[in-house]
């Protein structure tokens, strides 16, 4: 007979209890029903998984093609999934349960890596060896415990090992406690926007039901016919209408603080949570650009980290290196890109194709060559240093 072991944080997602002051019960299923947070984790996910991933030799900086951890990375961990699609999984699992795992298929005598397989969360337990090198419990329904190597899982964990979800449980619960609100009360019935009054008690009569018919009929053909005239009701009958009080717009601006709470929670920038009563053009842009700086490179540094350690032999490590291209966030506006590489070009550290490159676009002949094409002397190089040609005597 066999035992599957689970952790206290395993068990608190199980049975779905991670209680708060406010009430409401957080975890990796209910977070998500939080439009800041689900949006928080898309960002994340996705742009992760969208950035091209590829392995490169120190020596020239020139891609492994060859190798087969460049597939891996860059192109598919299996017949049906694509690496892209793995970091939008294993991500999204880091945000909501604290680190994501991947098991690594190896073949041959040399046991090299040939596909990656996503480990469900929940189902892995990272423990240590005496001399600190960590090894994973793999609980599988219906089978033995396995224990795999460090070298044989693919981790990616979330910022300490523990998820923001978990982190900020007491912000998410405030934020699912302010939605509970809104929902139980639109759920009963709206606030009536206006309120007709008689100066006397309406008996409950068919007479005085006839009375509340009228009026209502003068109020809806007034509103379809006549809006913006003077209003005249029978039977003494006033108007009012209700308006948003203190406590209502109060409760507005909290709602808008928890999404600032949820975008601290995820690093992310509150506009990109769409939450835009602060945001300008120039801001806005600002905070896409440290989103790649802040928020995205950690991560990116992880999984470059990951991949390493589980794709790498300790010799190719010292010769070869994962490095994500990042090239598509950092563009500029068509304007700008064109000035960026016109300086490039004159100042010698990019040539003609490798501008083309950058933006899809095929080489030409001659392209490789570096110079500054702004100047009238010619120049020739064999690398980023410009030389200027000898003057014919």
């Amino acid at each position: 007979m066999s035992f599957t072991v689970i952790d206290s944080n395993s068990l608190k997602e199980l049975i779905g209890t991670t209680p708060t002051l406010s009430g409401s019960v957080v975890n990796a299923v209910t977070a998500t029903h939080v439009p800041a947070v689900l949006q928080a984790i898309r960002l994340i996910a996705e742009n992760v998984g969208s950035l091209p991933c590829k392995l490169y030799r120190r020596a020239d900086k020139e891609a492994a093609d060859d190798h087969v951890a460049n597939r891996l990375a860059h192109e598919r961990v299996n017949p049906w999934t694509s690496a892209g699609q793995l970091r939008v999984d294993l991500t999204a699992d880091a945000l909501l349960h604290g680190a994501g795992y991947a098991e690594i298929v190896r073949v041959g005598d040399d046991r090299r890596p040939v596909e990656l397989h996503r480990l469900t969360p929940g189902t892995v337990q990272r423990r240590f060896k005496p001399d600190g090198e960590p090894v994973y419990i793999v609980s599988t329904k219906g089978q033995k415990q396995r224990h795999l190597s460090y070298r044989d899982v693919l981790y990616v964990p979330a910022f300490g090992g523990v998820a923001p979800v978990e982190a900020g449980k007491k912000a998410l619960g405030a934020a699912m406690a302010l939605e509970r609100h809104v929902e139980q009360f639109f759920g009963s019935g709206a606030r009536a926007s206006t309120v007709i009054t008689f100066p006397d008690k309406i008996p409950g009569s068919e007479a005085g039901a006839q009375k509340i018919n009228n009026v209502r009929k003068q109020y809806k053909e007034w509103q379809e016919n006549a809006a913006g005239e003077p209003l005249f009701l029978d039977g003494g009958a006033g108007i009012s209408h209700t308006t948003m009080t203190s406590t209502d717009a109060q409760f507005l601006e909290h709602r808008v603080e928890q999404v600032r709470e949820i975008a601290r929670v995820f690093g992310v920038p509150p506009t990109m949570l769409y939450e835009l009563s602060r945001g300008t053009y120039s801001n806005t842009e600002q905070m896409a650009a440290s989103f790649l700086r802040l928020c995205l490179r950690p991560w990116l540094n992880r999984w470059q980290d990951a991949y390493t350690t589980a794709l790498l032999t300790e010799d190719e490590q010292s010769s070869l290196y994962f490095e994500f291209i990042t090239a598509d966030l950092e563009r500029a506006d068509a304007a700008g890109r064109a000035e960026i590489y016109s300086k490039a070009i004159a100042a010698g550290w990019l040539n003609p194709n490798e501008v083309r490159a950058r933006e899809n676009l095929p080489a030409y002949e001659g392209g490789d060559k570096f110079g500054n094409p702004y100047t009238t002397t010619t120049t020739t190089t064999t690398g980023p240093a410009a030389v200027p040609a000898k003057e014919n005597a």
